[in-house]
């Protein structure tokens, strides 16, 4: 194929297609595509690939982001108006979840990783303030021990929004025991595909069973739990909770099971790429800004992001190349619900101006990764005043 003929997407998500059919014709012949079954056991399979005590399966991450911070304001007693740290280079789902809980949203600076700096977000706290969330960009861990140590110095609730860490490990190890809630994404582009859903994993055995709840409607005893237990009157339940339904599908649940099987081997070969464009890009450094990866840090490399001088324009020579990149994310306070904090996050608001991210997906090739890097560096030397 010519060069000029290449047509290589952002993602393109990858699936152990006959083996999912395989684990989909189970829940078909069984007659169980709902709640349970297959969810329970990706539950039980995630609990073991994480070490995390807790995990319940949901339609998406941004459903567990607002059981997250819901749950955790009425466990401890949070008031309407008290202050949630976060980070305004995000998707929306992250910060929304704040203040569809009656709480404020505060935006921290980022570092060099493109995740919070813990300088910023220690100017950020006050006597209001009750919690952090930390997203992982692109499965990147950033200066997360050192935004525990201020957690726990400050008596503060860490979510950690893992929605691009599926397999980041730390030191060796999956992050999140330290954290009061993890919440993961398996959405369709994601490191663990599926065509959506998400996992909540909370510290407490308590949050965990209100999250189930709430994300069965409020009803204390959910289908699958009526069905294989035994005894009468499995028709009578409560409401305790005015919730929604938030829960994932056996379906789903079969194509995350399978998925999680090559989770590791896929991550692999997602920093392999990572590898490939640092050597390449990392060449023309008045060219081409890239994102620090700190020491102990195995990214999962969900997203492969640079910073150049002319973005948009980039974006454009780029689409005339056959290449389609992406920009994760706009400074969230770009937009008119968080406008309050415009101007506070200078760092932020470059990289929202400047990032770039580059394809990263299983089917691309050293050949696709050498193109692209010559792409970007020819189109970045044209573009020099």
């Amino acid at each position: 194929m010519e060069d000029q003929k290449r047509e290589i997407q952002l993602f393109t998500p990858t699936f152990e297609v006959d083996e999912c059919l395989a684990e989909i014709r189970e829940c078909l012949e069984k007659g169980w595509t709902g709640l349970g079954y297959k969810t329970v056991q990706f539950e039980e399979a995630w609990k073991a690939y994480t070490g995390l005590e807790h995990a319940y399966y949901l339609n998406s991450a941004t459903a567990g982001l607002n059981l997250a911070v819901e749950i955790l304001k009425e466990g401890y007693g949070w008031a309407d108006g008290d202050e949630v740290i976060t980070t305004p280079l995000t998707f929306v789902s992250t910060n929304h979840a704040i203040p569809l809980a009656g709480l404020k949203a505060v935006f921290a600076d980022i570092d060099d990783t493109n995740c919070l700096s813990p300088a910023s977000v220690r100017e950020r706290i006050t006597d209001k303030t009750r919690a952090l969330i930390y997203v992982g960009i692109g499965g990147n861990t950033g200066q997360y021990e050192e935004i525990v140590r201020i957690c726990e110095e400050n008596n503060l609730l860490l979510i950690l929004d893992a929605a691009h860490m599926a397999g980041t490990r730390l030191h060796g190890e999956i992050p999140g025991r330290e954290a009061e809630v993890v919440v993961y994404s398996y959405q369709a582009v994601k490191n663990l595909p599926t065509a959506d859903s998400g996992m909540i994993c909370f510290k407490r055995a308590d949050f965990d069973e209100i999250a189930r709840k709430k994300g069965w409607l409020g009803i204390n005893k959910d289908t699958y739990s009526r069905t294989v237990n035994a005894g009468n009157y499995k028709w009578k339940y409560d409401v305790e909770y005015i919730g929604q339904k938030l829960h994932g599908n056996s379906v789903i649940a079969s194509i995350a099971l399978v998925q999680l099987r090559y989770l590791d081997r896929d991550n692999a070969y997602r920093r392999q790429l990572d590898t490939w464009y640092r050597e390449q890009l990392g060449k023309y450094p008045q060219l081409v800004e890239l994102i620090t990866v700190p020491n102990g840090c195995e990214s999962a490399c969900h997203l492969f992001q640079i910073l150049v001088a002319n973005r948009d324009e980039m974006i454009l020579a780029l689409n005339s190349a056959g290449i389609y990149p992406g920009v994760h994310y706009a400074d969230n306070t770009l937009y008119r619900m968080y406008a309050y904090a415009q101007g506070t996050c200078p760092r932020a608001s470059y990289v929202s101006d400047h990032v770039i991210s580059l394809p990263m997906h299983m089917k691309l090739t050293y050949d696709d990764v050498r193109y692209i890097c010559d792409e970007v560096i020819k189109i970045a030397k044209e573009q020099q005043p």
